[in-house]
């Protein structure tokens, strides 16, 4: 089973981005903060990162950074609704699997999920 881990300080947008995964199928583990995804990337294995850009502790943007260089297998998916972060992330085009940009619909996030699987199996395949 695909395991996504999703980091989101907003207790509606990650019941949300939870739930809509989940009706896809994906076992999905839920956290507050970016150093609570670190905690949860040293305890167990993922397919996908969804993360929120802006949190506090450990920002998106640094937890794509950390994550892409200590588990460089694992494909990023960021969320915003502020657009100078936006335009943060598209200078991690090369790290990041998407932005998405809330509000999203169900559709929307669990399309970016799933595209941003497929890059990974793509990019993982035998040649």
């Amino acid at each position: 089973m695909v395991r996504i881990l999703v980091a989101e300080d907003d207790e509606a947008v990650r019941t949300f981005v939870t739930r809509a995964l989940e009706l896809r199928g994906f076992q999905v583990t839920a956290v507050n903060d970016g150093l609570q995804a670190l905690e949860s990337l040293k305890d167990d294995s993922f397919d996908l990162l969804v993360t929120d850009i802006v949190m506090p502790g450990l920002d998106g943007i640094g937890l794509a950074l950390k994550v892409t260089r200590d588990h460089p297998d694992l494909p990023v998916l960021l969320m915003t609704g502020y657009s100078a972060e936006r335009q943060r992330a598209h200078n991690l085009d090369e790290l990041i699997a998407e932005v998405v940009v809330k509000p999203f619909t169900l559709k929307q996030i669990c399309d970016a999920a799933e595209s941003a699987l497929g890059l990974r199996r793509e990019m993982t395949a035998p040649r």
